[in-house]
C-alpha cells in the first residue's frame, strides 16, 4: 500500500476532531487553508528541478500517524542526549510536542519568552500572525503538510538589547512504541535588535522504530543582532527527515548556521536566508557523513536583496559504502544588491567506488558591482597522506579517521564552545567506526 495525500488528509480530519473549541480559532483557518492547498499540490518528484536527485517515494511506503497522545519516555533518555559538559537551557520535544516536565530552563533573562508553539498561538497571537509563514510559500506537499498540522513546536522571543549567555538546547526525541510516527514541529525564533543568542537543535531517535520528521523553523533577526543556530541530525537509519530553515535578516545582523547530518535513511535539509537590509552577514556551514544506503540532500538559498552584504558558505561531505549525497547551493543577487560579497564552496570525499554525490553550486547575479565565487570538488583521500601516517605506525583505519577529521575541521574551527566542538568531533569518529 502507498500512503499518499488521502492518508494525510484523513489524519487531518482526526486532528480536527480532537481540537474541540480550537477548531473555530483564527489560526485553525490557516491550517484548513493549508490542507486545501495540500490537496491541490503533489509531493515533489524527480521531475521537479529542486528534487531531481532525491526520490522521496520510500516515505510513502509507511503509514505515518500524527502523535496525538503523550508519549511516555524514560527520563534517563534526557541525560543521555545532553551535550557532555555543556551548560545550557534544555527544551525537550517528544515527537514534536513540548514537554515542560522534562525541560530544564534555568538561566534566562527575565524578559525572554520560551514556550510551546501551541501556547504561543493562544498567548502571543499577534506575533504569530505577524511572523508565521512570512517568507514561506506552500510550494510543495511537505511545506503545506507541516502548516496544516502545525500544532506544536517551540516559540522563542528575545527582546531588543538582550544577551543570552548560555546556549538554548532544543532536544528533539522522536519515535513511538505505538507505530510509525509523523513528527511535524513548527518553530519560530525572533531575535530583537542588538540581541545575542545560540540555539542548538538536536534530533535523535528514542528507539529503533521508523519515524518521519517534517520540520519547519522560521528565524527573524533584528538590526545588529548576532544569532548562531546549530542543527545536528543523528536519528536512526530507519527514519526520514525533511527540514526547512527560513531566515530573514535586518540591518547589520549576523547569522551563522551549522548543519550536521549523520543519521536518517533519507534526509533533506533546506536552508534559506533572506538578507533584507544593508550590512548583513550570513555564514552557512555544513557537514554530512553517510554510510550504508543513506541519502542526504542539502539545498541552500542565500538571497542578497540589499546592498553591501556578505555571505560565506562551506559544506563538506564524507560518503562511505553505497550512500549518496546531493548539494545544491544557490546565491541570488538582486539588481539593487550592489557591493555584494558572496563565497560558496562544496567539497566531498568518496571512501568507496559505490558512493556518489551530485553537486551544483549556483550563482544568479543581476547586479554588476559584486564579488562572487563558487566551486565544488569530489575526490578520494590522498593515498600519499594515508601512506605517510601508516609509515608512522598508525593503522589504516585510524589514519583515514585522522585525515577526515582534518578535512572537516575548518568548518568548526570558529565554534567558540569547546563542548559543542568536541561533541561534533565525537560524532565524526562514531560515524567512521569501520
Amino acid at each position: 500500500m502507498t500512503y499518499t495525500k488521502e492518508w494525510y488528509i484523513d489524519n487531518f480530519k482526526k486532528l480536527e476532531s480532537k481540537l474541540n473549541g480550537e477548531a473555530k480559532s483564527d489560526f485553525h483557518k490557516i491550517r484548513k487553508e493549508a490542507i486545501e492547498q495540500f490537496d491541490k499540490l503533489n509531493f515533489p518528484t524527480s521531475k521537479n528541478e529542486d528534487w531531481k536527485y532525491t526520490n522521496v517515494a520510500p516515505i510513502f511506503n509507511y503509514g505515518f500517524i500524527p502523535n496525538f497522545e503523550k508519549e511516555e519516555v524514560d527520563k534517563n533518555i534526557i541525560s543521555t542526549n545532553k551535550i557532555p559538559g555543556l551548560d545550557a537551557n534544555i527544551i525537550v520535544l517528544i515527537n514534536g510536542k513540548f514537554r515542560s516536565e522534562l525541560s530544564e530552563i534555568n538561566s534566562l533573562p527575565g524578559n525572554v519568552t520560551i514556550t510551546s508553539f501551541r501556547t504561543a498561538v493562544k498567548e502571543h497571537y499577534n506575533l504569530i500572525k505577524e511572523y508565521f509563514g512570512k517568507n514561506i510559500k506552500q510550494e510543495n506537499g511537505f511545506i503545506a503538510l507541516n502548516t496544516a498540522f502545525a500544532n506544536d513546536g517551540i516559540f522563542i522571543y528575545i527582546p531588543a538589547n538582550t544577551v543570552i549567555d548560555i546556549p538554548i538546547h532544543i532536544m528533539n526525541l522522536n519515535g513511538s512504541i505505538q507505530g510509525n510516527v509523523l513528527v511535524q514541529p513548527r518553530n519560530i525564533f525572533i531575535a530583537g535588535e542588538n540581541s545575542t543568542a545560540v540555539i542548538l537543535e538536536t534530533y535523535n531517535s528514542i528507539n529503533e522504530g521508523t519515524s518521519f520528521t517534517n520540520n519547519i523553523t522560521e528565524v527573524f533577526l533584528g538590526e545588529r543582532s548576532n544569532f548562531k543556530l546549530f542543527k545536528i541530525q543523528r536519528e536512526n537509519e530507519k527514519s526520514f527527515h525533511i527540514s526547512r530553515t527560513q531566515a530573514e535578516q535586518k540591518k547589520n545582523s549576523v547569522l551563522t548556521t551549522y548543519t550536521v547530518t549523520t543519521g536518517g535513511s533519507l534526509t533533506r535539509n533546506d536552508n534559506n536566508t533572506l538578507l533584507n537590509d544593508e550590512g548583513c552577514e550570513t555564514h552557512l556551514f555544513g557537514l554530512y557523513l553517510t554510510s550504508g544506503s543513506q541519502h542526504v540532500d542539502n539545498h541552500t538559498l542565500i538571497d542578497h536583496a540589499k546592498p553591501r552584504c556578505t555571505s560565506n558558505e562551506l559544506y563538506k561531505g564524507v560518503l562511505n559504502d553505497r550512500s549518496k549525497a546531493v548539494f545544491n547551493g544557490k546565491v541570488f543577487v538582486r539588481p539593487d544588491a550592489q557591493k555584494t560579497n558572496a563565497y560558496q564552496s562544496n567539497k566531498n570525499i568518496l571512501l568507496t567506488k559505490e558512493a556518489s554525490v551530485d553537486t551544483k553550486p549556483q550563482l544568479e547575479i543581476y547586479a554588476d558591482d559584486v564579488r562572487c565565487t563558487h566551486g565544488a570538488t569530489v575526490g578520494q583521500l590522498d593515498e600519499e597522506s594515508v601512506f605517510y601516517l601508516r609509515s608512522r605506525g598508525i593503522p589504516k583505519e585510524e589514519a583515514i579517521k585522522i585525515l577526515i577529521r582534518a578535512f572537516a575541521e575548518d568548518i568548526f574551527e570558529n565554534i567558540s564552545s569547546e563542548q559543542i566542538h568536541e561533541y561534533i568531533q565525537k560524532l565524526i569518529f562514531e560515524k567512521l567506526n569501520f
